[in-house]
């Protein structure tokens, strides 16, 4: 007894779901999404709609290590904690807009971004105006690396708010508050005051409103 195509082994009729989110039937796939693609965006955005809160979080350790002020574990710990939920968020930011228009911009961001913190990372440590021991980089030279690697992290943030305000996914202002935040995160430590504060209040702007839009997103597909 053969087994029709169309039927299960049991006789039953076989149900094949459409390949396309969306349904079939439509002529025109061009906007639609492969279900394995959909089903991927979706796990990745429900990790960003979390782990976009570390960006919130980043901008206030921020602004508390440009306040100058004394705290129990110390500016570095502090300063390295605000780098790494500062990565976190990047990612977060990155996977949110995978499905967007804007990918590239974000990928590129989240790229350049982060070889600007794994680049400032070595030299968190080093006290001012002074070379580590063994470095083959002299004291000017490790200051001009300093400068670029604030200068690729600011870079970061300005392609990932760029990504935000024209991805048509988000509230496309916390996109302008993201690239304004840039400039005083890419002077870095050479900026004058208040600059640095003020910056870490725009990106604490910024990562509020987009952690808050991003927790009651809805795809498309």
């Amino acid at each position: 007894m053969s087994i029709s195509h169309h039927q299960t082994a049991s006789g039953r009729p076989l149900r094949v779901s459409p390949a396309w989110v969306g349904g079939a039937g439509s002529a025109h796939h061009e906007h639609l999404l492969p279900v394995r693609e959909a089903v991927w965006v979706w796990g990745v955005r429900r990790y960003a709609r979390l782990a976009l809160w570390a960006l919130p979080a980043a901008a206030l350790l921020h602004g508390w290590a440009t306040l100058g002020i004394d705290t129990p574990p110390g500016p570095l710990v502090v300063t390295l904690a605000a780098d790494w939920l500062a990565a976190v968020a990047m990612i977060a930011l990155a996977g949110l807009l995978a499905g967007s228009r804007t990918r590239r911009s974000a990928l590129a961001g989240l790229l350049v971004g982060m070889a600007g913190l794994v680049l400032s990372l070595p030299l968190a440590a080093l006290p001012p105006d002074t070379a580590a021991a063994g470095s083959p980089l002299a004291v000017e030279q490790l200051r001009m690396v300093e400068v670029a690697a604030s200068a690729a992290v600011g870079a970061g943030w300005v392609l990932l708010g760029w990504a935000v305000f024209r991805s048509r996914l988000v509230n496309p202002a916390d996109g302008v508050l993201l690239m304004l935040a840039a400039a005083a995160i890419g002077a870095g430590a050479h900026a004058q005051r208040p600059l640095p504060t003020v910056g870490a209040l725009l990106l604490l702007a910024a990562g509020t409103g987009l952690a808050w839009t991003g927790s009651r997103l809805i795809p498309e597909h």
